[in-house]
């Protein structure tokens, strides 16, 4: 098969359904990334080109299908996938080490298909620490655990539950909904008839927007602290301002964090799309991030990505909105606690 003039990227975003709220930063993102590479020698010493496709769960196509075909065909030379974990099982068996596989949000951990790199936070990082500093400042002693039923929510709450322990507390509450859910009002009003004085959320895009709009308007923020790993700066803005008191997110990115590293990225973002761009966020940042990933992985390390994984901590070193990453294989980012406060994160604590 002759040589392709451009490397094609197989961008997977969510463009329907519960967390398409996300996808005009994610490829706002992607397209600073290509168009950073494409100054210098593209990947490959070819110009990269993106192909958007649909990696939402309400997708009208089997997203198994779509890859397998572009595959099979040439189409595509790599793929970068910011979709929810369900959607990289999927795949993971169907990729097959043919094209490598850029994961880039935030997930349960523990991925380790060979070709497939997840290179975003898990648990351990994000979760561990967040609760531990929510139960210092706030002594919380009934939580409670809510989020769309597939497996990263489910992982995510195994581990949380484990972690309580060490702090002696109860969980009350642990319950799982369909995405696109109708009305979140009954889960909302178990949740009050549960006594939790903190609740964790791990509701993806417009789930969680429809939870806190409930949450907020029922009041629940007098008597309960929320806590999310997803919940971006997206999200806030559609959840509106009056429901968003005593709510904090866990990330290793946001827009407003104060770092060198951050304004360059923010200054390069603008520049390309204008002061009206979308919001910056993690899981947007996240494809930028994972396109220069993958420059790094086939400059560096050539075709051993076709044998290695995720658990190998390949020394790959790579370009961040959040910093400089990656050199010795093992280096990971800083972790942030944030406050809504109106409709932005304010009040950043380094975890």
């Amino acid at each position: 098969m002759a040589r392709q003039s451009c490397f094609r990227v197989a961008l997977l975003i969510p463009l329907c359904g519960s967390a398409g709220i996300w996808a005009p930063s994610c490829i706002s993102s992607a397209q600073v990334a290509v168009e950073e590479l494409n100054r210098q020698a593209g990947i490959d010493g070819r110009k990269v080109q993106l192909i958007m496709i649909d990696a939402a769960v309400e997708a009208a196509e089997p997203i198994e299908e779509i890859i397998n075909d572009l595959i099979d065909m040439g189409a595509i030379d790599a793929i970068v996938g910011m979709h929810i974990s369900a959607i990289r099982q999927r795949l993971s068996k169907v990729v097959r080490q043919r094209v490598p596989y850029i994961y880039t949000p935030l997930y349960e951990g523990g991925e380790t298909t060979t070709g497939l790199f997840a290179i975003g936070e898990t648990p351990q990082e994000q979760l561990g620490p967040a609760i531990t500093r929510l139960q210092d400042i706030y002594k919380p002693r009934k939580w409670a655990l809510i989020g769309n039923d597939y497996v990263w929510p489910r992982s995510s709450h195994s581990y949380a539950k484990s972690h309580l322990k060490s702090f002696d507390v109860d969980v009350v509450m642990e319950s799982y909904v369909p995405f696109g859910l109708s009305s979140m009002k009954p889960v909302v009003e178990a949740l009050d008839a549960s006594g939790a004085d903190a609740v964790l959320v791990s509701l993806v895009g417009q789930d969680a927007v429809n939870f806190n709009r409930m949450f907020g308007r029922m009041g629940m923020h007098k008597s309960m602290i929320r806590l999310s790993c997803a919940m971006e700066e997206n999200g806030l803005m559609a959840c509106g301002a009056g429901n968003l008191e005593r709510l904090f997110a866990v990330s290793s990115y946001f827009g407003a964090v104060a770092t060198e590293a951050n304004a360059a990225f923010k200054e390069r973002y603008h520049a390309l799309h204008g002061d009206f761009a979308p919001a910056l966020n993690a899981l947007g940042q996240s494809t930028y991030e994972g396109l220069h990933y993958l420059a790094s992985l086939l400059h560096d390390h050539g075709d051993l990505w076709r044998v290695s994984s995720t658990r190998d901590g390949l020394p790959v070193r790579y370009s961040s909105g959040r910093t400089l990453l990656g050199g010795d294989g093992n280096a990971r980012p800083s972790v942030y606690l944030a406050r809504a406060d109106g409709m932005q994160f304010c009040d950043f604590k380094l975890l």
